[in-house]
């Protein structure tokens, strides 16, 4: 069986969390075709180098520099819109000459077909909206759950619910009130569940840097003035997978631009404390290595999604 997985290009979330997916269809005895665009599929790449890839759509977005994205999400839809429409056409082009029993899209709004089954992953199924534009909420996840009834099946990648009883790591953004007919749940996905790493306790402080530009270059660039003269040793991984691996140190800070799951589990795990964004993908990384305690999260600002999964995380209801 021969299966096409293909994440979203929008940071590297989507990609790392098809990591753990893929790994558990090749034990399955799959065949698995990486699909994709950007340093996304770039990141699979990296771990996957041997499979066989088939371009899709590029999308390639980016956040405004100011604490509010609205005006940035809005200049975005045309080009979400014409990307999904572009995958789509894309996909039916490779069902006339590829062998692919079905298709894994994590967010990929357009890689659905009636030639093949089709998986859509997300855990958004409540999509979260800034504070002034909450009211629309409801029309936006009936607009998603058109998307999603056009696959075969929605995963879940969250719990089900938590062991103090919350409702899994994402809250209501993973647990609507009614569950979409083809939805269920399949666990958080990480890739470093089930392995044991030794921690290493050479970082006091350890900072990982994701999602769209200029907004993750303007958290490197205060993370690095804070951490400039500082009297503890600090490691800034600033999640570039493209470009010269270069080192970079002042002191002891340390800066490197990407360090595979084994080191980076090694120095989280040693850490005192860590510093990175609430993506969803960082929250279920931190949940797998049991480091949640330690998290200070740096949700991006005007992202609502990381502002609310911030705040979810704290205990905080919002």
């Amino acid at each position: 069986m021969r299966i096409l997985v293909a994440p979203l290009n929008w940071g590297l979330g989507h990609a790392s969390r098809c990591v753990p997916l893929i790994e558990r269809l090749q034990c399955e005895g799959y065949e698995v075709v990486l699909g994709g665009d950007g340093e996304s599929l770039s990141l699979l790449r990296k771990h996957f180098p041997t499979l066989a890839v088939l371009p899709l759509a590029p999308l390639e977005l980016r956040y405004g520099s100011g604490k509010r994205q609205v005006l940035a999400m809005v200049r975005a839809l045309p080009k979400i819109i014409r990307s999904a429409r572009l995958d789509h056409r894309m996909l039916e082009n490779y069902l006339l000459y590829e062998q692919i029993d079905e298709v894994i899209s994590d967010n990929r709004f357009g890689l659905w077909s009636h030639k093949t089954r089709c998986i859509y992953m997300t855990h958004q199924l409540t999509v979260a909206l800034p504070r002034p534009w909450q009211w629309l909420e409801p029309l936006v996840a009936r607009w998603h759950r058109r998307i999603i009834a056009r696959y075969n099946e929605c995963w879940i990648p969250d719990e089900t619910v938590m062991p103090n009883g919350q409702p899994g790591l994402a809250g209501r953004l993973s647990h609507p009130a009614v569950l979409p007919p083809n939805g269920k749940y399949i666990g958080a996905l990480s890739r470093f569940a089930g392995k044991a790493y030794q921690p290493d306790n050479t970082y006091k402080v350890v900072a990982i840097l994701s999602g769209l530009e200029p907004q993750r270059t303007m958290l490197e660039k205060e993370l690095c003035k804070r951490y400039e003269n500082a009297g503890e040793s600090v490691l800034i991984i600033r999640g570039k997978i493209q470009g010269p691996p270069t080192v970079v140190r002042h002191g002891k800070l340390t800066i490197v631009p990407w360090l595979d799951d084994d080191h980076t589990a090694a120095y989280l795990t040693g850490a005192e404390r860590i510093i990175c964004r609430s993506g969803y993908s960082s929250v279920m990384d931190m949940y797998a290595l049991g480091v949640m305690p330690k998290v200070e999260w740096h949700p991006t600002p005007g992202q609502p999604e990381q502002e609310y999964l911030a705040a979810y995380l704290s205990g905080i209801t919002k």
